[in-house]
């Protein structure tokens, strides 16, 4: 037994080794939008910023004023507001009287065949005017000088679609806990760097902040190709890499920030809708996921008081070098280290997660999203 714990044990091992060589490769050359000098007036092209929002009453001031206080001359933002039915729709009517680059729309029925997220960032794209679009969300927050900055980074790479990694907000234990956790399974998971490179398949996107020429967005088949995609932010960097889009990432820091769910209940109901469908609604798929993270992330340090010499040694490095990895995230999210510390207990909270939403997603038959059911073939038919 002792045999096979260790021959396992180093097995993970040997994982994180090469896994920690290829993140501080890779994260190294994803660069920071602060490196750049932000773009002059004479330098900036129009640009369209694009979100919905539904029953977002209490979180959409704030991030509207964001929008609407930027240091960019010229823009405009266009909201769609989605069959809402809190005060959304009248918040965003009064700060239109009050500026004339905020355009609202108003969406009373979902046509059939279209996810609600989805079918509203077309329709606001249709009524743009922008050489480039942002797509984000109605609760992030836009630094004043952002859009200065993102067009200047994008341009001087020649990318025609850019994400930006910002910081999340965070404020009780359990959201600093999941918070750091995601960020790490998220490099695990996605590889961002590899999107830099115009050689590689790999790609992502980002629901806060993606930043994408109106011409290379039309080339990917806009929103309409991802009429029925859950995961619809992340997709849209497909979109681009299968379009031949130069495609990038960088780093935004404070200038682009949210707080995503109050509360790490609120999180966990949150994303019941959006991992399983991460997984492609492959039940094979989640499952191997959910055994690998409890394999390489909490077997290690549930071994290590029991396994003796080699093994011990194997758990040592598989127990640290992922606290090295949730430190550096932990850095970057402005959250104390100490945080790094319970990236094992992140992992049991993310397996429980994603085991969650494949079970809710297979009992129901489909996902509620916002108040609206969407039947589970549907969306697998819909998945890009």
């Amino acid at each position: 037994m002792h045999i096979f714990g260790t021959a396992l044990l180093g097995f993970v091992t040997l994982f994180w080794i090469a896994t920690a060589i290829d993140i501080a490769r890779g994260v190294r050359t994803i660069p920071s939008l602060q490196d750049v000098a932000p773009r002059k007036d004479s330098e900036c092209p129009p640009v369209s910023i694009l979100f919905a929002g539904r029953d977002e009453a209490e979180k959409l001031p704030g991030a509207l004023q964001t929008f609407l206080s930027l240091d960019y001359p010229r823009y405009e933002v266009i909201a769609v507001d989605d069959r809402s039915e809190d005060g959304t729709g009248a918040i965003l009517g009064d700060a239109a009287k009050a500026d004339t680059r905020l355009k609202v729309l108003r969406i009373a029925s979902l046509p059939p065949g279209w996810l609600g997220k989805p079918h509203a960032l077309q329709q606001a794209y249709e009524k743009s005017n922008g050489e480039w679009l942002v797509f984000t969300d109605a609760d992030v927050y836009f630094a004043p000088d952002l859009l200065r900055r993102a067009i200047a980074l994008a341009e001087k790479n020649r990318w025609e679609h850019l994400t930006l990694f910002g910081a999340p907000k965070t404020f009780t234990f359990g959201e600093k806990i999941i918070m750091t956790f995601f960020g790490l399974a998220f490099l695990l998971g996605t590889r961002p760097w590899s999107a830099n490179n115009p050689r590689s398949r790999g790609y992502t996107g980002v629901g806060a902040f993606q930043l994408v020429r109106r011409s290379a967005y039309e080339k990917m088949g806009t929103h309409k190709r991802l009429a029925m995609e859950v995961i619809d932010d992340m997709k849209l960097g497909k979109l681009a890499k299968d379009a031949g889009v130069r495609s990038g990432v960088a780093k935004a820091g404070n200038a682009v920030s949210v707080h995503w769910h109050a509360g790490l209940g609120n999180i966990i109901r949150g994303t019941t809708k959006n991992f399983f469908a991460a997984s492609g609604f492959k039940i094979w798929l989640a499952f191997c996921q959910i055994v690998g993270l409890l394999l390489m992330c909490v077997f290690p340090v549930a071994a290590l008081p029991f396994v003796p010499g080699w093994g011990r040694l194997f758990a040592s490095i598989s127990f640290g070098l992922p606290l090295i990895l949730a430190g550096g995230v932990a850095l970057e999210f402005k959250t104390p280290f100490v945080y790094a510390l319970t990236y094992p207990i992140g992992a049991l909270i993310f397996s429980w997660m994603l085991a969650r939403s494949a079970i809710v997603t297979l009992w129901q038959g489909g996902i509620v999203w916002r108040g609206t059911f969407y039947p589970l073939e549907e969306l697998k038919r819909g998945v890009v």
